[in-house]
Parts: C-alpha cells; sequence; structure tokens
C-alpha cells in the first residue's frame, strides 16, 4: 500500500527570512494525523534568505541530518564544530544529552534551499556527536546511494536507529529500484523535479510512505532528486 502526502498538503511557515514546509506536524503547525512516519518524525523543506539564519538553540534526543540542495549552510555548535554545508554533503549531528548549535546562510547574497531531517533515536541520553560526508551528483546520478545507516555501511553517515537513508539523481527515464524486506516499510520524498514512484508521478515536495510493498521503484521524469528512507 502506497499513501502519498502531496507538497500542498503540508504545512507551511513564512517568517520573512524563513520559508518552511513541513511534511510532518512541527512548531505551530499540528496534525495529528501526520506526527512522523515510523522512527521519522520532521522533514522540513526550509529556504532561507541571504545573511539570515537560525540563532543557536538547543536540541535532545534527537538525530539530525541536514541536507542541502542549493546554495551552503554555515554551522557552529557546543561541541566545536564549525563548517560550511554545500549540496551533495549529508550531515547528522546527534543531539543525545544535549546540544546547542546554530545555521546560517554562508551566502549574503543567495538563498539556501535544504532539508532538516529528525530521526527518533533507539537510545535515549547518547553522547552528542557529528559527521559530515559528500556525494557527488555522479555517486547517485541514475541510482539509490545509501548516505545514512545504523552502521555506517559504505561510507554512508551513522545514525543511532534501524534507518537507512538512500538519494538519488535521475533524469528522464533513469530507474532505480530498491527492495523493502518483509515487515519493513519506506518512505519517499522528492526534493526536487519529478520521478515515477511505483508508477505514480510525483512532484518536488511530495512525499509517500510505503507498507506492505515489495519494493520502492523510481523513474525519473524530470531532473529529480530523490530520498528514501527504509524504516523498521
Amino acid at each position: 500500500m502506497m499513501q502519498i502526502r502531496t507538497a500542498a498538503e503540508r504545512g507551511h511557515a513564512d517568517h520573512g527570512w524563513l520559508d518552511s514546509h513541513h511534511t510532518f506536524s512541527f512548531a505551530d503547525y499540528y496534525d495529528p494525523k501526520h506526527m512522523g512516519f515510523r522512527s521519522l518524525r520532521v522533514i522540513n523543506d526550509d529556504r532561507v534568505s541571504a545573511g539570515h539564519g537560525f540563532g543557536t538553540h538547543p536540541h535532545r534526543d534527537m538525530e539530525i541530518i541536514s541536507y542541502v540542495l542549493e546554495g551552503a549552510m554555515e554551522h557552529k555548535d557546543s561541541m566545536g564544530n564549525g563548517s560550511v554545508i554545500r549540496p551533495g554533503d549529508v550531515q547528522r549531528m546527534t543531539a543525545g544529552t544535549g546540544v546547542t548549535h546554530s545555521e546560517k546562510n554562508a551566502s549574503a547574497a543567495e538563498e539556501v534551499h535544504f532539508l532538516q531531517i529528525w530521526i527518533v533515536p533507539d537510545t535515549q541520553r547518547l553522547t552528542p556527536g557529528y559527521e559530515q560526508t559528500h556525494f557527488s551528483v555522479d555517486d547517485k546520478r541514475g541510482r539509490l546511494r545509501l548516505v545514512a545507516s545504523r552502521d555506517g555501511r559504505d561510507g554512508s553517515v551513522t545514525v543511532h536507529q534501524d534507518v537507512a537513508l538512500y538519494a538519488g539523481v535521475f533524469e528522464a527515464g533513469e530507474r532505480a529500484r530498491h527492495e523493502i524486506a518483509a515487515g519493513r516499510h519506506a518512505w519517499v520524498h522528492v526534493a526536487r523535479g519529478r520521478a515515477k514512484v511505483n508508477g505514480a508521478t510525483l512532484a518536488a515536495g511530495d512525499g509517500a510512505a510505503l507498507s506492505d510493498e515489495s519494493g520502492v521503484d523510481v523513474e525519473g521524469v524530470d531532473g529529480a532528486e530523490v530520498l528514501v528512507f527504509d524504516l523498521a
């Protein structure tokens, strides 16, 4: 069974400097029917104006993944990490017992477009941690490349939960399939462009929950970038 959640159905907040769409309930947007999917708690599709960003703020007991689509985001945290996240980078921060961080558009002239993803960890009060890895477009072209996993295999960042996150870039006609093991589930998010997912055409911002399916079939329609979460 596949249930589609279109981009238009998401929550939306426009703060002037921040234009954010929420796949699941977040901040002032509350929908009891969309509190997350399995251990996937947040997918925020954020656009931050040049020179603006999120000031220092706290998190705890959450796995936070940042995935930049356009522009560059400057990151600083209480663990002493400082970096700039660009397209192709996947950043994982384990909030654990508590961490503070800030995220700011690294450009004074261009907007940054990124996905903020939260995953509920399988263990509370973990030691805070940080990791960042780059995956090139060629590495994701016409395939679903593992970018985050519980065991950090194949060069993916490590997530403290039974989750595997794949990313792929698909031009028209390019195809890939991800097998779903019995008893597991998948969430598909189209980050940009258009793609067919198990035969249904999804556009940027659309998502789909899959349960009792044998796999996820992705086919590019128009310059698609797609994320697939394999979830317990």
